[in-house]
């Protein structure tokens, strides 16, 4: 199929928000018309993207032409919030229709920090029900297709957003990450896409309620300079006290680094054509002067059955705690098979999830030694190229379900377990030119030597655009 997207000859452009903030500062451009142009690109590819979950287009530009000045660098850039991030008088529906929609009394957390940036909001972005699947394809509103092959999925559980920052709609887009949701999506629809160090964002207060807290908010973006200036401008408002600043990355860092790149995930060995791909990226290190040197994946396979308990148990207290949380409208009969097939794994094995937050909280210890060794980890995002829509179909049998997630997914969860950030840039296409991402992480806190890495990458390889 044809390549969808939006971009062209009107006030976006093919800018990314730090060269859209350039002209707003410049006045070659006023922001009333970048709002339209972002209401009218939505228009005209959601049809078949269908990654919109709320409109908020009068609000939007209303307040662009109000005349009051926003505050932050981006200055009123248009973008979007994912549907699990609360906004003042807009719903918030999680990917899922199990409760009657009803509008956020307050901005949560998150908001308040994105939008402190200056970016402004025009809705809201489809995900996959509560963020459980790597694929969002709602038994009802439909799938969310990718902009490079729309027969292919644009990965979760941050679908929307990728597939509008893709396609052109916006220049950067709100995503989170609880087993991969920004890192995915990015790899799929080839996007730069940071989940960072635990606590270097706010969550939500339900997030914040987690045992362990494996989810991390971030954005998508087309640019490594949009995602560094997105989180030198989030650091400015606030920052975490126990982690080392990122600063201001504006371009490549001299030092070589000691890589090491692993090609099998914690469940198989990556697909022949990603190994490929995967070792090709590798040399490409090698040729810029870094060493890299091939390893073992060094966790157990326990992990994975660990942490699929982790992530059913979450959709247990979901499922059964639901009136409580989201209201006497809460029908869970509206839940798809995967959320409702992940409560029935966690309700036979509840008594083991103490045991296995005990395990996957002694990760770290791991990686730790891991990255006294080495500066970065390069690994595949994923083990294989999107899947084309259905092969995830939530509607599906739950055990069919679960064994193609863990199949493809297995690299990305990890860094939810442990906190330490991970980049996905877009350095590879696939034979049928579908994006392949590589994913790269490092310590604790060091976001700046991944996104100084990034900055070369993208200089000596430029990624592959969707509008040519």
């Amino acid at each position: 199929m044809d390549r969808i997207h939006a971009f062209g000859d009107d006030a976006l452009g093919d800018l990314d928000a730090v060269g859209l903030a350039a002209e707003l500062r410049a006045r070659r451009v006023s922001l009333s018309e970048l709002i339209r142009a972002a209401v009218a690109r939505t228009e005209a590819v959601n049809p078949t993207l269908n990654g919109l979950a709320y409109e908020a287009f009068d609000r939007a530009l209303a307040r662009a032409e109000s005349g009051r000045p926003f505050p932050g660098f981006f200055a009123g850039i248009p973008s979007y919030l994912k549907d699990n991030a609360a906004v003042a008088d807009m719903p918030t529906m999680q990917g899922t229709d199990a409760w009657a929609p009803r509008p956020a009394p307050a901005h949560g957390a998150f908001a308040e920090r994105y939008l402190r940036t200056g970016l402004s909001v025009l809705g809201k972005t489809q995900m996959s029900e509560f963020g459980f699947s790597a694929v969002a394809e709602h038994p009802r509103l439909g799938p969310v297709r990718n902009p490079w092959n729309p027969d292919h999925t644009a990965g979760a559980s941050s679908s929307g957003s990728g597939a509008f920052v893709a396609a052109g709609v916006v220049p950067i887009a709100h995503a989170n990450d609880g087993g991969g949701s920004i890192r995915i999506p990015a790899s799929c629809t080839g996007l730069v896409g940071l989940k960072p160090s635990r606590g270097r964002l706010p969550l939500d207060r339900q997030m914040r309620q987690m045992p362990l807290r494996i989810v991390a908010n971030g954005v998508l973006t087309r640019s490594v300079r949009d995602t560094a200036a997105f989180y030198r401008e989030a650091e400015r408002s606030a920052r975490h006290p126990k982690l080392p600043p990122i600063g201001d990355i504006t371009g490549p860092g001299a030092q070589r680094l000691r890589i090491a790149v692993c090609t099998e995930s914690i469940a198989r060995e990556a697909g022949s054509e990603i190994r490929e791909l995967t070792l090709k990226t590798a040399a490409l290190l090698e040729e810029l002067g870094h060493r890299v040197t091939p390893i073992d994946n060094p966790v157990p396979r326990q992990f994975m059955d660990d942490f699929l308990l982790y992530w059913a148990f979450l959709a247990m207290a979901l499922v059964r705690g639901g009136r409580r949380t989201f209201g006497p409208s809460f029908d869970r009969d509206k839940l798809d098979n995967l959320t409702r097939g992940l409560d029935r794994h966690a309700g036979r094995r509840v008594h083991r999830v103490p045991l296995a937050i005990a395990r996957l909280s002694r990760a770290r210890r791991i990686t730790a030694r891991l990255f006294r060794d080495y500066d970065v980890v390069l690994m595949p995002t994923v083990a294989d190229v999107p899947p084309r829509i259905g092969h995830l179909d939530p509607t599906a049998d739950y055990q069919q379900i679960i064994d193609r997630l863990v199949d493809w997914v297995a690299f990305t969860p990890l860094q939810n377990v442990t906190g330490e950030p991970a980049v996905s840039l877009p350095l590879a296409q696939s034979g049928e030119g579908l994006p392949v991402g590589m994913m790269f992480a490092a310590d604790l806190g060091q976001e700046a030597r991944l996104l100084r890495l990034a900055y070369e990458l993208e200089d000596a390889r430029p990624w592959p655009r969707l509008d040519q």
